[in-house]
């Protein structure tokens, strides 16, 4: 088979070679899928520019959502069949044409489903279901900021918050608030020319907010910290800001992490605010079965209309580096994807 293997950190156009690689042995409690396409995430420009630690070391295949059809069922897994069609998060290797992974992280998905619909589903739908249907709850009347708001687990979590009636405070650059209001957001801000949390002050006073999503990291999680009120809860999911200013650099890293702040339980008591973490790949991991209700509770409300994914790029094998460009650009809308 063939596979788009990581040989270098870098830039996308020459960190990348496609390869002959061996078919991956299906585990008892494997799937192995036929790749027709793979998903395009943040973390995989991180294991590009060497700042994901998680990544396995190189020559690599990275990636972690697919859509494709059942080629091969372990011997312990008894609810899918070969030629079904499912969307998979696999931990790495979906670079590839065939990837073996979990079949708790495997879910059937209707014979006529998008192919960027279907890898949005898995990865950046499952995160923001989790984040906002398993470590919290959304009640209707909730004021909830969701920083990158126009990205693909952005665009989930506006869609779930609007469905639980909450209002909505969206965070994206000039070009990209059309579509935070045709989504419905309440309150788009221009994070370029704006101060998010002044202007978000103008509009709720001492009152704060009851819940942001953050996936920036560094000081827009101590700004986001300090705009909730009481029994206000900030939930961390991504570290972009990493990213920005170029190559990778310890200064860079410092820099974002002190951004953080420094938490005490004693604040977090005093005030009644928390905050949570999230790392789907220690999910992934440690609780499979709480994974594969999130995948399952996604694909149900994809099935009845609640979530409608926005594919902002499609791509072949080939465009994989103008992928990853597009991508790290952050100019892209929604999910970024790439087929075989």
């Amino acid at each position: 088979m063939k596979a788009a293997v990581l040989v270098r950190h870098g830039s996308p156009d020459k960190a990348f070679e496609i390869r002959e690689q061996a078919m991956p042995t299906t585990e008892a409690h494997q799937i192995c899928i036929q790749v027709e396409a793979f998903g395009l995430n943040f973390a995989d420009v991180m294991a590009r520019r060497g700042l994901y630690e998680d990544a396995p070391p190189m020559p690599a295949v990275i990636g972690y959502d697919v859509i494709g059809h059942v080629h091969e069922v372990g011997s312990d897994v008894n609810d899918f069949q070969v030629g079904q069609k499912v969307i998979a998060l696999t931990r790495f290797g979906a670079y590839a044409e065939y990837v073996a992974t979990d079949a708790r992280g495997v879910v059937a998905v209707p014979e006529d489903t998008d192919a960027g619909e279907g890898v949005a589903l898995a990865t950046q739908y499952g995160t923001a279901w989790y984040c906002s249907q398993v470590v919290t709850n959304l009640y209707e009347g909730e004021h909830v900021l969701i920083q990158a708001a126009a990205g693909g687990v952005g665009t989930a979590l506006v869609q779930l918050a609007k469905h639980r009636g909450c209002i909505v405070y969206g965070t994206a650059s000039t070009q990209k608030l059309d579509y935070l209001r045709e989504m419905g957001v309440d309150y788009p801000i221009d994070y370029r020319t704006t101060s998010f949390d002044a202007e978000i002050r103008k509009l709720r006073g001492e009152a704060g907010l009851d819940v942001v999503f953050d996936s920036i990291g560094g000081a827009s999680v101590k700004k986001g910290y300090k705009l909730l009120g009481s029994g206000g809860r900030l939930i961390a999911y991504g570290a972009a800001d990493m990213t920005t200013g170029g190559r990778k650099s310890i200064f860079k890293m410092i820099k974002v992490a002190l951004g953080f702040g420094v938490h005490s339980p004693i604040g977090f008591l005093q005030s009644s605010r928390g905050l949570i973490g999230v790392n789907m790949l220690r999910i992934a991991d440690d609780r499979p079965d709480t994974l594969k209700r999130c995948m399952e509770g996604v694909v149900d409300y994809y099935k009845k209309g609640i979530l409608k994914p926005k594919v902002g790029g499609a791509f072949t094998i080939d465009q994989l580096a103008e992928a990853h460009d597009l991508l790290e650009s952050r100019k892209s809308i929604g999910k970024v994807v790439v087929s075989w």
